[in-house]
């Protein structure tokens, strides 16, 4: 057992656990945050997505020890901030949502996306998203909520 300090969308926490323990199963058993969803449980879906210090992980991946003093951004971080409201809204305009199991997890890539490249090419778009699946075969859609997120995001990111 370790007490592992971190912080969760601004939050602080002190968790006492075996420090192997997955981070997604500490954001959904012991912190709430069902936003994170566990696909496959092998780093290969993306439904577990969350930003770790801004950077895209796969929760499913990640030993909670190796989170000590770090950011963690959930999908319910991310819906309330300005830039999250963009994308939630893109996405819902593009139709990009439709079993929703997928959805948090392409929105945090697409928030990753936009924060290292605030206007992508649609290549770009479909590059950046190729570790999240849906298996709804709602692909095109997605992309075009995360082009639209882009543009009318302009100076959010």
């Amino acid at each position: 057992m370790a007490t592992i300090n971190f912080s969760v969308n601004g939050t602080s926490h002190a968790i006492d656990t075996d420090p192997l323990r997955r981070l997604l199963d500490i954001l959904r058993e012991d912190l709430k945050l069902t936003g994170v969803k566990e696909g496959c449980g092998e780093g290969e879906c993306g439904a577990c997505s969350v930003l770790k210090n801004g950077i895209l992980v796969n929760s499913c991946m990640i030993p909670i020890g190796t989170c000590e003093g770090t950011e963690i951004i959930t999908p319910e971080g991310l819906r309330e901030t300005v830039q999250g409201k963009a994308i939630i809204d893109a996405y819902g305009e593009s139709g990009a949502v439709q079993c929703g199991f997928c959805t948090p997890g392409m929105m945090m890539a697409t928030e990753a996306l936009l924060r290292k490249n605030p206007s992508p090419s649609e290549g770009e778009a479909r590059e950046a998203l190729s570790g999240n699946l849906c298996r709804c075969t709602g692909y095109d859609m997605i992309i075009d909520g995360v082009l639209k997120a882009a543009e009318r995001g302009k100076g959010l990111w």
